[in-house]
């Protein structure tokens, strides 16, 4: 593959997994691509082995719709997951910074200088900005994703890592990232989806910038991988998906996290907090405990205080709640 085009500005690789595409959704991502006014620009796709997408179409619909710029598509020996083909893109990537890409949103053509505009003023591990949220037709349901999740947060600063720990606020997709950086990220937490680990990763390691302007169209489809409660049908699946993953996740950063002692010590906290939330949910003790964490991140403190007693059917209006943005 040809190296970046010559210019002063920093290299932006764009790395795109790949599974299954729609095929329409897909072009429509790779035009917005090729539209970007970023002049320094390099495209990695890999696709997942995925089972009903020849890899010749996917290969054909990269050649066609990016003309702007090089691009190489390579596909998995074997499917390993959208976290880690995001961990082998970050491995062969070369740039100076990496735009991470899903296969059917939409980006404006600003998207990219805006962002890196952003990193160089800032000097922001990375930068995340605000999407407008569209259907699968592609019509427009909000201007901002606070209009689909009224809790979503777009905070900077370089404090946020213990926040990060328990709830993301950063899209894969709306994120630009200090390469050198992801790097040093690797090998990713299997426990946590990249673009999760990727900005506790930034926000660990120096500044992480939020970008107010919504730059990309994100779909919300029905088949997206991330949702609010994902994976939540009952009482005994919220512990496993809520609590059960969190223990792992903390297990893993306490064993692997590159950080100071400070941060280690959320985790430390956070892992017995978590511990605490499990018993609690399955027998109702360690009440006490999982009240004396509760800093941490109060409204789970409180929900799983309530609802842990509460009858399943209970639990999942709330939850059902939760997903249709009432509460």
């Amino acid at each position: 593959m040809s190296g970046c085009t010559q210019t002063d500005k920093p290299c932006i690789a764009i790395l795109m997994a790949v599974y299954d595409p729609n095929p329409v959704w897909f072009r429509q991502q790779l035009e917005s691509l090729n539209r970007q006014s970023y002049p320094n620009l390099r495209l990695y796709v890999r696709d997942d082995c995925s089972p009903k997408t020849p890899f010749s179409e996917i290969q054909a619909a990269v050649s066609e719709c990016v003309t702007a710029f090089p691009a190489v598509v390579r596909q998995n020996e074997v499917n390993l997951g959208s976290n880690r083909t995001f961990e082998a893109l970050t491995a062969e990537a070369e740039g100076d910074r990496f735009a991470y890409c899903d296969q059917d949103d939409i980006w404006l053509p600003e998207k990219l200088s805006i962002m890196e505009e952003d990193m160089e003023r800032t000097g922001a591990v990375m930068v995340c900005c605000d999407v407008s949220v569209i259907d699968g037709e592609g019509q427009k349901k909000a201007d901002s994703i606070t209009g689909v999740r009224r809790h979503a947060a777009h905070p900077s600063g370089t404090d946020l890592a213990p926040r990060l720990l328990f709830r993301n606020f950063v899209f894969g997709c709306a994120s630009l990232m200090d390469a050198a950086q992801a790097k040093a990220s690797l090998p990713f937490c299997p426990y946590y989806f990249h673009d999760h680990y990727l900005a506790l990763w930034s926000a660990a390691h120096g500044l992480l910038y939020s970008e107010p302007k919504a730059l990309i169209q994100y779909r919300i489809h029905g088949a997206n991988q991330t949702g609010v409660m994902l994976g939540v049908k009952d009482k005994e699946s919220y512990a496993a998906c809520r609590i059960r993953n969190v223990i792992d996740q903390l297990t893993w950063l306490d064993q692997h996290f590159d950080c100071d002692d400070s941060l280690k010590q959320v985790i430390r906290d956070g892992l017995c907090w978590s511990k605490a939330r499990l018993v609690n949910w399955q027998t109702g003790k360690e009440k006490k405990t999982v009240w004396r964490y509760r800093y941490l991140e109060p409204p789970v403190a409180l929900f799983e205080l309530v609802a842990a007693g509460m009858p399943n059917w209970m639990v999942m209006t709330v939850v059902r709640m939760l997903r249709k943005n009432v509460i």
